[in-house]
């Protein structure tokens, strides 16, 4: 037997072991996409790629080989990926809105292979995940010029869901009308009320009367039955295309870098098994001086930096509030459980929402 022959048997044995290993990985992957889908977490999580070559690639002894070998497992995982993604295209995802919406293309950026389900406002999204209709909804949290959406932070205080991963979406507003409408025929502009904020500068130069509408996408839908080309929309460039209308004046909103925070929710909690660094709390306190203060107090003595923190009126209770909270840090472990124990005392209620690694979504 020649140095050739003795080669290709190697290889052949080891391919075979390699066979086996690929499929105890890929049944190993279907578990992960079950996981995935039940809490509403997309299958590419570029961070966990990236810590999974780097430390596989060091345990290539030939370090000639470490290059290839990362490359074998960008194409192993990019398979893995699309096995998920067939497991998994059913997951149903609700968002308020219709297709054009911001909340549509974050949806379909999230969740590529799912059948995104429409719904007309915040809580009839939120809803179909606690009914069971969906396995998860993508709604805004906040918006980096108009703040906080507060409907949405009121479902998270109320309801029973859990926030499993935030996204930021660059919003690029954009003034849209009927072919032939320009700055100049337009005299009333509609869109939802957040997108008229985002907009109120350059609405305000221009002297445009405003009509509230529920969301973006719906405003475009409403001008484009008008046949009017005083009347234009505020909304995106898909909604434009989708409703047959002209893009009038790109990126009209105040301040370029205008950013819309996207949450996933779901009916299951991700566990301890992502190292996120952030997560959302909501509380109430005991009704006695310096109990507020002393909750965040026992926030940062456990070394958590808080990055938001808004009081919001409750509903049934007048002149009542609870407290929205957002830190950095990981909840998921023992120095986060021992925060929590303490917390509890102070609280008439205390909810983790959920914790996350915020990630970006490009358009």
């Amino acid at each position: 037997m020649n140095e050739l022959e003795k080669a290709r048997i190697e290889i052949n044995d080891a391919d075979r072991e390699i066979a086996r290993q690929f499929e105890r990985r890929m049944h190993a992957a279907a578990v992960i996409a079950e996981y995935k889908k039940q809490r509403g977490l997309p299958v590419y999580d570029a961070a966990r790629e990236e810590e999974v070559i780097k430390r596989n690639t060091a345990l290539i002894e030939d370090k000639e080989l470490c290059g290839y070998y990362a490359d074998f497992l960008t194409h192993t995982m990019k398979v893995s990926r699309g096995y998920q993604s067939a497991l998994i295209s059913g997951v149903r995802v609700a968002y308020s809105g219709v297709e054009g919406a911001f909340a549509s293309i974050a949806a379909k950026k999230l969740f590529p292979d799912g059948n995104r389900i429409p719904c007309k406002d915040f809580a009839e999204a939120y809803n179909a995940v606690v009914s069971g209709d969906c396995e998860c909804a993508v709604i805004p949290i906040e918006n980096s010029f108009a703040g906080e959406v507060g409907a949405v932070v009121d479902l998270i205080f109320t309801g029973p869901l859990y926030i499993n991963d935030v996204f930021d979406l660059t919003v690029r507003q954009n003034l849209i009308g009927l072919p032939g409408a320009t700055e100049q025929t337009v005299k009333t502009v509609v869109s939802h009320p957040q997108a008229l904020s985002q907009c109120a500068e350059y609405i305000k130069k221009r002297g445009y009367e405003t009509v509230e509408y529920s969301n973006t996408a719906r405003a475009a839908e409403y001008v484009s039955k008008q046949n009017d080309r005083t009347l234009a929309a505020i909304g995106t460039v898909e909604a434009a295309e989708l409703y047959g209308l002209d893009v009038i004046s790109r990126s009209i909103n105040t301040g370029l870098d205008n950013t819309t925070r996207f949450a996933v929710f779901s009916r299951r909690e991700n566990g301890a098994s992502r190292a996120d660094n952030s997560f959302i709390m909501v509380f109430t306190v005991k009704n006695q001086a310096g109990s507020l203060a002393e909750a965040v107090n026992v926030i940062g003595k456990y070394g958590y930096n808080m990055t938001s923190l808004h009081s919001r009126p409750m509903k049934n209770l007048p002149w009542q509030y609870y407290f929205y909270v957002e830190c950095e840090g990981n909840v998921r472990c023992e120095r986060g459980e021992q925060m929590m124990a303490e917390l509890l005392p102070l609280c008439d209620k205390l909810k983790l929402a959920g914790s996350y690694k915020e990630g970006k979504i490009s358009v």
